[in-house]
Protein backbone atom coordinates (compact mmCIF):
# COMPACT_ATOMS: atom_id res chain seq x y z
CA UNK A 1 0.00 0.00 0.00
CA UNK A 2 3.06 2.37 0.48
CA UNK A 3 3.96 2.10 -3.20
CA UNK A 4 0.09 3.02 -4.21
CA UNK A 5 0.28 5.95 -1.76
CA UNK A 6 3.44 6.65 -3.47
CA UNK A 7 1.45 6.81 -7.07
CA UNK A 8 -1.38 8.83 -5.22
CA UNK A 9 1.14 11.47 -3.99
CA UNK A 10 2.46 11.71 -8.05
CA UNK A 11 -1.30 12.45 -8.86
CA UNK A 12 -1.64 14.85 -6.02
CA UNK A 13 1.38 16.83 -7.20
CA UNK A 14 -0.10 17.07 -11.18
CA UNK A 15 -3.10 18.16 -9.55
CA UNK A 16 -5.47 15.05 -9.69
CA UNK A 17 -7.54 13.61 -7.66
CA UNK A 18 -4.70 11.41 -5.44
CA UNK A 19 -5.63 7.78 -6.07
CA UNK A 20 -2.68 5.57 -6.79
CA UNK A 21 -2.94 1.73 -7.67
CA UNK A 22 -1.00 -1.07 -8.62
CA UNK A 23 -1.06 -4.90 -9.74
CA UNK A 24 0.63 -7.56 -8.49
CA UNK A 25 0.83 -11.02 -9.94
CA UNK A 26 3.13 -13.82 -8.32
CA UNK A 27 4.67 -11.43 -5.82
CA UNK A 28 5.84 -8.93 -8.47
CA UNK A 29 4.40 -5.76 -9.04
CA UNK A 30 3.47 -6.12 -13.09
CA UNK A 31 1.85 -2.46 -13.32
CA UNK A 32 1.55 0.82 -10.95
CA UNK A 33 -0.69 4.04 -12.12
CA UNK A 34 -2.12 7.59 -10.71
CA UNK A 35 -5.69 9.02 -11.62
CA UNK A 36 -4.85 11.05 -14.97
CA UNK A 37 -8.54 12.33 -15.36
CA UNK A 38 -8.06 16.10 -15.78
CA UNK A 39 -4.51 15.98 -17.56
CA UNK A 40 -5.73 13.64 -20.48
CA UNK A 41 -9.68 15.01 -20.22
CA UNK A 42 -10.80 11.11 -20.03
CA UNK A 43 -13.42 10.48 -17.12
CA UNK A 44 -11.94 6.87 -17.43
CA UNK A 45 -8.65 7.49 -16.60
CA UNK A 46 -8.65 6.34 -12.80
CA UNK A 47 -5.62 4.82 -11.24
CA UNK A 48 -7.41 0.97 -11.55
CA UNK A 49 -8.71 1.20 -14.97
CA UNK A 50 -4.82 2.54 -16.08
CA UNK A 51 -3.80 -0.20 -13.96
CA UNK A 52 -5.72 -2.75 -15.07
CA UNK A 53 -5.03 -1.72 -18.84
CA UNK A 54 -1.05 -1.46 -18.13
CA UNK A 55 -1.54 -5.39 -16.56
CA UNK A 56 -3.16 -6.84 -19.57
CA UNK A 57 -0.61 -5.40 -22.22
CA UNK A 58 2.63 -6.61 -19.93
CA UNK A 59 0.82 -10.00 -19.63
CA UNK A 60 -0.76 -10.31 -22.85
CA UNK A 61 -4.11 -11.24 -22.03
CA UNK A 62 -6.87 -9.22 -20.91
CA UNK A 63 -7.82 -11.71 -17.98
CA UNK A 64 -5.96 -10.76 -14.61
CA UNK A 65 -6.49 -14.37 -13.38
CA UNK A 66 -4.29 -14.76 -9.62
CA UNK A 67 -3.65 -10.48 -9.78
CA UNK A 68 -4.07 -8.53 -7.12
CA UNK A 69 -5.41 -5.07 -7.34
CA UNK A 70 -4.21 -2.45 -4.55
CA UNK A 71 -5.44 1.01 -4.78
CA UNK A 72 -5.57 3.55 -2.18
CA UNK A 73 -9.51 4.42 -2.15
CA UNK A 74 -12.15 1.78 -2.70
CA UNK A 75 -13.13 1.51 -6.66
CA UNK A 76 -15.94 3.49 -7.95
CA UNK A 77 -18.44 1.06 -9.44
CA UNK A 78 -16.79 1.76 -12.72
CA UNK A 79 -13.45 0.38 -11.75
CA UNK A 80 -15.43 -2.33 -9.97
CA UNK A 81 -16.80 -3.20 -13.27
CA UNK A 82 -13.50 -3.38 -14.71
CA UNK A 83 -12.13 -5.49 -11.87
CA UNK A 84 -14.81 -8.32 -12.22
CA UNK A 85 -14.45 -7.91 -16.36
CA UNK A 86 -10.63 -8.42 -15.59
CA UNK A 87 -11.24 -11.77 -13.50
CA UNK A 88 -8.63 -9.73 -10.64
CA UNK A 89 -8.65 -12.23 -7.65
CA UNK A 90 -8.06 -9.94 -5.04
CA UNK A 91 -8.76 -6.42 -3.94
CA UNK A 92 -6.90 -4.52 -1.35
CA UNK A 93 -7.63 -1.24 -0.89
CA UNK A 94 -7.17 1.87 1.71
CA UNK A 95 -10.31 3.99 2.76
CA UNK A 96 -13.42 3.56 2.02
CA UNK A 97 -15.24 5.98 -0.54
CA UNK A 98 -19.14 5.98 1.42
CA UNK A 99 -20.46 7.97 -1.87
CA UNK A 100 -18.95 6.32 -4.82
CA UNK A 101 -17.58 2.59 -2.79
CA UNK A 102 -18.50 -0.29 -5.08
CA UNK A 103 -17.17 -3.23 -2.63
CA UNK A 104 -19.43 -2.73 -0.11
CA UNK A 105 -19.79 1.39 0.55
CA UNK A 106 -22.34 2.79 -1.53
CA UNK A 107 -23.12 -0.76 -3.12
CA UNK A 108 -21.49 -4.13 -3.03
CA UNK A 109 -20.96 -5.35 -6.46
CA UNK A 110 -19.94 -8.74 -5.30
CA UNK A 111 -23.56 -8.86 -3.59
CA UNK A 112 -24.49 -8.73 -7.40
CA UNK A 113 -25.32 -11.44 -9.38
CA UNK A 114 -22.20 -11.15 -11.61
CA UNK A 115 -20.12 -14.20 -12.54
CA UNK A 116 -17.39 -13.49 -11.05
CA UNK A 117 -16.66 -12.48 -7.24
CA UNK A 118 -13.21 -10.38 -6.31
CA UNK A 119 -12.17 -11.21 -2.64
CA UNK A 120 -12.22 -7.57 -0.33
CA UNK A 121 -9.81 -6.59 2.04
CA UNK A 122 -10.58 -2.53 3.04
CA UNK A 123 -9.12 -0.46 5.56
CA UNK A 124 -5.09 -0.51 5.08
CA UNK A 125 -3.60 2.05 5.90
CA UNK A 126 -6.92 4.39 5.24
CA UNK A 127 -5.92 7.17 7.40
CA UNK A 128 -2.97 7.65 5.24
CA UNK A 129 -4.74 7.14 2.29
CA UNK A 130 -7.75 9.36 3.33
CA UNK A 131 -5.24 12.57 4.30
CA UNK A 132 -4.06 12.42 0.91
CA UNK A 133 -7.81 13.59 -0.32
CA UNK A 134 -8.42 15.90 1.90
CA UNK A 135 -5.45 17.46 1.54
CA UNK A 136 -6.54 17.71 -2.39
CA UNK A 137 -10.18 18.83 -1.38
CA UNK A 138 -9.49 21.30 0.98
CA UNK A 139 -7.07 23.07 -1.31
CA UNK A 140 -9.88 22.98 -4.12
CA UNK A 141 -12.99 24.42 -1.21
CA UNK A 142 -14.51 27.42 -2.61
CA UNK A 143 -13.05 27.40 -5.62
CA UNK A 144 -16.32 25.84 -7.62
CA UNK A 145 -17.94 29.06 -6.45
CA UNK A 146 -15.73 31.69 -8.35
CA UNK A 147 -15.29 29.89 -11.59
CA UNK A 148 -18.39 27.83 -12.95
CA UNK A 149 -18.71 26.91 -17.21
CA UNK A 150 -16.16 24.45 -19.21
CA UNK A 151 -13.36 25.82 -16.97
CA UNK A 152 -14.27 24.34 -13.48
CA UNK A 153 -12.80 21.26 -13.71
CA UNK A 154 -9.66 22.78 -15.00
CA UNK A 155 -8.70 24.74 -12.30
CA UNK A 156 -5.42 23.49 -12.13
CA UNK A 157 -4.73 22.66 -15.64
Amino acid sequence: MYLCLAEARRALEEHEVPIGALIVMQGKVIARAHNVTRKTGRPTAHAEILAIEEAARVIGNSRLVGATLFTTKEPCIMCAGAIVEARIKRLVFGCFDERRGAFGSMIDVNALPVNHRVETIGGILKEECAALLRKFFEARRGTEVAITGPTRNRLYA
